[in-house]
């Protein structure tokens, strides 16, 4: 399907959500659905509470796998929440998978205040200098493979002006968020050479279903685990610091990456807080 047939099948998908009638849209026979990693019936989940579609809508496209992507807000009683959505469909234009995650932050083990959602050009706008396919999900693993026991050496390449928002916040050269968590002032490149994440123990169960190779969008999903053993480490500048997780969990995560340049040059993610080394109930694909 092309881009405009695929935003299309998304239009219809929101609407009927926010009108809650799952029975609305044309779902294949064998169509698979979950929500915050848990497969449910179309209809159930979210279908049964949304109040409405909230006024930040990203959308991006593969038309080669036939896939379409959404970062955007849901709002249900008590609060307005970040949401990640992924729909497959099939030739025939049936919806064959739902992927979505949504950051309900009154239920969550880790809470960001005061979360705004807000449009970024960057995310909207065609690569100027476009890599392949392969190239794009190698740099975003790349990411995953920085991040994974942090200890500053960089397996990817980010633009100097690289920012990443996480559950509606700015992570990166955030002053306001930097008086909790000082990294956040930092710059992603520079976080990531500190070493701050050297508590993050394993990106597991990794996936790049959908790779907008016109826009340099990658949408990726897996798990950060927490095993919680580590209690002090010590940062590239010397600095020993104590490690803000002591507990067992894990975070399932979306994340959309900004390809351009042959580097990373935005990063849009949505995570929650799920149970230490919760499986995944869809498959892992081989990387391109």
């Amino acid at each position: 399907m092309d881009r405009t047939a695929l935003y299309g099948v998304l239009d219809r998908f929101l609407a009927a959500l926010a009108a809650r009638d799952a029975g609305a849209l044309d779902w294949a026979p064998d169509a698979q659905f979950s929500e915050n990693n848990v497969m449910l019936d179309p209809g159930d989940g979210v279908w049964n509470t949304i109040q409405g579609i909230g006024e930040y809508r990203l959308r991006f496209a593969d038309t080669r796998t036939g896939q379409v992507g959404y970062f955007g807000t849901i709002i249900e009683a008590i609060e307005e929440s970040g949401f990640t959505l992924r729909l497959a469909v099939n030739a025939a234009g049936q919806i064959t998978q739902c992927e979505m995650c949504i950051v309900r932050q009154s239920d969550s083990g880790i809470k960001f205040e005061n979360p705004r959602y807000w449009t970024k050009p960057i995310l909207e706008s065609d690569a100027e200098a476009p890599v392949d396919r392969a190239e794009m999900v190698r740099l975003s693993n790349g990411y995953f493979d920085t991040l994974q026991l942090n200890d500053g050496t960089i397996h990817t390449r980010f633009h100097p002006d690289c920012n990443r928002v996480e559950n509606g916040v700015q992570t990166t050269r955030n002053p306001d968020f930097a008086k909790i968590v000082p990294v956040s002032a930092l710059g992603c490149e520079e976080q990531f050479r500190m070493g701050n994440y050297r508590y993050d123990d394993e990106l597991r169960a990794r996936r790049f279903p959908l790779v907008d190779e016109e826009r340099g969008l990658v949408l990726a999903f897996g798990f950060i685990d927490h095993s919680g053993k580590l209690e002090r480490y010590q940062l590239t500048d010397g600095r020993w610091v104590n490690s803000p997780v002591r507990r067992p969990h894990s975070f399932y995560i979306s994340e959309l990456f900004k390809i351009d340049h042959g580097m990373i040059c935005q990063i849009e993610a949505n995570f929650i807080t799920v149970p230490y080394r919760m499986p995944s109930p869809w498959p892992l694909e081989e990387l391109p």
